[in-house]
Order: C-alpha cells, then structure tokens, then sequence
C-alpha cells in the first residue's frame, strides 16, 4: 500500500479527522479538489458552537454536538481560536410558541443538556435589552467560533503530526483491491495519479454520496439533498444592539431551525439561514436580493427596532442533507461499510449542522471505528 489512510474533503470534520489520526497514525493524506479548505459548507455557516438542545435523544447529532461543544471550547482555549461563549436565546413571541418552550427544553435535557434556563421578560431585557419575547430558554453554553482560524490551526496541527495533504486534486475513482483501495485522483494542471491505501474516510461533504458511489456503495437513502441557506447581515450601526445569538423556536421536522440572529467574533451581526431545497444539486451561492422582505418580516417581530434598509445581501451556504423535503429528521450517517463488503471504507455522509460543533467529537469517534475493526 502507498499508504495506511486516506482522507476524501477538507472541511472542518476532514481537517478535525486528519489531525485526530495523524496523532497516531504514521502515513496520512488527506486530498481537497479545492485550492485550500473549508471553500463549501464549512465556510458558509453561522459559526454557531452548538448545545445539542434541537435533535433527537440518543442520536449521533445529540451525543456528539454535546462532546463537540466541550471539545470545540477546550480546543479553542488551547491554540488560541477566536471565539465567544456569549450564549443563546430561543424565544417565544406568541401563545403558540410558549407552548414549544418546555418541550423543547425537556427534549435537551433528555439529551444532557443540563444548563438550560427558562427565563421571563424582566431577565430577557437584562440580556438583550432591544428584543420582544414573552419567554425564553437561556442557553449559557452556546457560542461562536472563527471557522477560518478553527480550520487553519486543523491544518497546521495536522501537517505537524505528519499528515499529508493535497489540494487541487480531486479523486474521480475508487476501485477495491486485495488489501484495501486504489484511488484515482486528478490534479489541478490535468495530472492523473493513483494512490492504494489500506482505508478511506469519506468526508467529502457535498460530495460525500458521491464518493461512496464510486467505490460502489450506492444507497437511495444516503443521497444528499443541496439545501440552500442563504443570510442577510444587519448593518452598522443597529447591529451593535445585539450581543447575543437569538433563535426563534425551531421548525417541526428540524429542515431548519428558523431564521436567527447570529453575532461573529468580529462584531458583525446576521439574519439567517433560510431553507429553499434546490431542485438540483447546483453549486450557486448567489444571495436573492428579493427576499429582504420576507427575512425582514420574519424578524421584525423580536427585533423590533429593526428597519427594512437595515438589512442587506450577506452570503449563502448549502447544507449537505440526506433528510428529503418533508421527511422527519435524519441523523448524521457515519459507519464501517464492512457490512456492505467495504471493510475499512468509512463513509461520514450527511454531515450538516451541528457539524462543525461535533468535528472534533466526530473525529474521535471515526478513531474509535478503525480500533473496533
């Protein structure tokens, strides 16, 4: 074997499971179609250092954001990663929504989320002095995180321990061999080169399904769905009356947890994500400057001194689901596929939020599937 590991994608959980495995393992690459990393999913996000208060008791997204949340904070302290634990409020703003506050709490608590508070007006204004909310969970170890310094110090660790990595090149083929696999990989000046390793850790992101197709694992079920999330930022200088992550309670079946507010290590201030699912799987990051009016009016009720030339296009991000449009939520997909006669070909599809709060837990727990082969 030219290698022990591979790693397909350099995003936040490629790069949290390259330096994972480089620790302790003596010949890794990790290879990136793209010039650099993170250039999808993991850098067009919220940057939100999740709880694990929204998802589904006892599921990989539940258990591994709690891990990932303490890990993410130990990490940042440790090398110096830009970010602020300035916690979150989920608000209720209606009769309706009061009623989703204490199930939704229950639900975090099932999960281990211990610090949750269920506070009234008089301790929100003492927060968030501009907002309207009737009631509100408190989440105290809520935070955010540079994604782009979070993602270099990966990289710096990783190439540290040993690890290899290749940008520009692009793997277009997977064939399994005595042993392991062959991997054919493009490269950026219109080379063609193969390397054989003895395991795969597929973390292509947006391409994951893919991926795992072409080393012939096909699944109806791991196929991803491009959903579009696209941000409008609040301009200088209302924005300085947010200090705070302030979420609206979240959707039903989880497609998105509502249009938010989310403050940045640098001080700026933005609305969103929404959720438009595409009807193919297209690339396009465009922000639809037309739907001003429907984030503004879905704010302006919490944040109230809020005016429509307030607001301005930001950016757009596309989550890589494996839950369709309409289904119940779907939890993230990491296995062995040995089952699938694929020993030591391990697929991490379906990685969306709390993905990058969960890459470091992720990563340990990708460690601990290659010593339980």
């Amino acid at each position: 074997m030219d290698t022990e590991i591979i790693i397909i994608g350099a995003g936040v959980v490629g790069l949290a499971v390259a330096e994972n495995l480089s620790r302790e393992f003596g010949d890794v690459y990790l290879v990136e179609r793209h010039t650099s990393f993170g250039q999808e999913t993991s850098s067009r996000n919220s940057e939100v250092i999740h709880a694990g208060i929204y998802y589904p008791q006892g599921s990989l997204k539940a258990v591994l954001c709690i891990q990932g949340n303490k890990l993410m904070y130990e990490y940042c302290k440790k090398y110096d990663v830009p970010f602020r634990n300035c916690g979150k409020l989920i608000i209720a703003t209606d009769e309706r929504e009061l009623e989703l506050i204490e199930s939704l709490r229950q639900r975090a608590i099932k999960n281990g989320v211990d610090d949750l508070e269920v506070i009234g007006p008089e301790k929100i204004r003492e927060l968030e002095p501009e907002i309207f909310a009737l009631k509100a969970i408190w989440s105290p170890s809520t935070g955010i995180v540079d994604t782009h310094s979070l993602m270099k110090r990966m990289e710096t660790n990783s190439i540290n321990n040993g690890c290899n990595i290749a940008y520009g090149s692009e793997v277009d083929r997977i064939r399994r061999i005595e042993g392991g696999y062959e991997l054919s990989v493009n490269d950026l000046n219109g080379g063609k080169y193969r390397f054989s390793t003895r395991i795969v850790v597929n973390s292509a992101g947006l391409m994951s399904d893919r991926v795992s197709a072409m080393a012939g694992i096909t699944d109806p079920e791991l196929e991803i769905a491009f959903c579009k999330g696209e941000y409008f930022r609040v301009n200088p200088p209302v924005n300085r009356l947010i200090n705070r992550l302030v979420y609206p309670v979240p959707h039903p079946n989880l497609e998105g947890i509502g249009i938010h507010v989310t403050v940045d290590t640098g001080g700026g201030v933005k609305l969103g994500p929404d959720v438009t699912y595409l009807p193919v799987n297209d690339y396009g990051y465009k922000v639809n400057a037309e739907k001003k009016e429907a984030f503004f009016a879905s704010v302006k009720k919490f944040l109230p001194f809020l005016k429509p030339d307030d607001i301005s296009p930001e950016m757009a991000g596309i989550r890589p689901k494996i839950q369709k449009q309409g289904e119940p939520v779907k939890d993230f997909y990491i296995a062995d596929e040995s089952a699938r006669g694929f020993p030591g070909f391990i697929n991490l599809i379906g990685i969306e939020s709390p993905g990058m709060t969960s890459s470091l837990a992720i990563a340990g727990y990708v460690r601990n599937l290659l010593y339980a082969r």
